[in-house]
């Protein structure tokens, strides 16, 4: 792809992030066939936005996660400043084609993991981390079908990136605890809609964001100190409409609270 064809195919996406719209698939000359002209074109999706990147997300961190969207492994974007919410906002439905809620460990990276040849092994990953965090992200996707188009074009719309609500730093000692095993809740209008753990956000949370990190490095700059990584779902995503309240319950690592227009 030619740069005139990445900057078409992100405007093209854009117009329909702002216009709350839906496109069936990019067209065929700008098209992304692979990661590398995906993460092309979410970049300059980014760049279109004129927002500050202050995090990023991983979708796809499940295999049932990936068997849904027709993807081999997870995918990474760009978490746009404009789209955080604080715990107990009201967020609007309206033009939200996925409507789920999903609950997600966070890490805050405290010091650059920079672009660099050699991947990042788990342990200097999370040396780098600064805090852990809870979130909720309700993600969406820009396309009719979703779960059709694949994941370089999945990729270049920030890899279903819409709202995420970041929670204060966790203040238990979370380096000590069992992230895998650590239960995991949603409550939607007072009832238990979905149950699940760190598990399954690729096997661990620590684990995803061991693999956010090596993904950037081959393929954008690497993560950069103060930026917030959502780790992916650890429940099935809980579906949500216009009224709906939802709860993300981490036991004794707190609690998020959100609800729909």
């Amino acid at each position: 792809m030619n740069q005139q064809d990445i900057h078409t195919a992100a405007a093209t996406l854009w117009r329909h992030w702002q216009q709350s719209t839906r496109v069936a698939e990019l067209p065929a000359h700008c098209r992304p066939a692979t990661r590398a002209e995906g993460y092309a074109i979410q970049a300059e999706l980014a760049r279109l936005s004129g927002q500050r990147i202050v995090g990023w997300k991983i979708a796809a961190t499940s295999k049932a996660g990936q068997q849904h969207i027709r993807v081999d492994g997870p995918l990474a974007g760009p978490l746009l400043a404009a789209r955080a919410r604080e715990s107990g906002a009201r967020i609007a439905l309206a033009g939200n084609n996925m409507k789920v809620a999903e609950a997600e460990f966070a890490f805050r990276l405290g010091a650059d993991l920079p672009k660099r040849d050699a991947p990042y092994s788990v342990a200097e990953v999370l040396a780098a981390v600064a805090s852990l965090h809870l979130a909720i992200e309700i993600p969406d996707s820009r396309y009719a079908e979703f779960t059709r188009v694949g994941a370089p074009q999945l990729i270049a719309d920030a890899a279903c990136a819409c709202w995420f609500v970041p929670g204060p730093e966790v203040r238990a000692d979370w380096r000590g605890r069992d992230l895998v095993r650590h239960p995991v809740a949603l409550w939607r209008n007072g009832e238990l809609a979905g149950e699940g753990s760190g598990a399954n956000v690729l096997g661990d949370p620590r684990v995803a964001l061991a693999w956010i990190a090596n993904e950037l490095c081959e393929f954008g700059s690497g993560l950069r100190a103060g930026e917030l990584v959502i780790t992916g779902t650890c429940l099935t995503p809980v579906p949500v409409g216009p009224g709906d309240s939802v709860k993300a319950d981490f036991g004794e690592f707190g609690a998020l609270e959100l609800s729909f227009a």
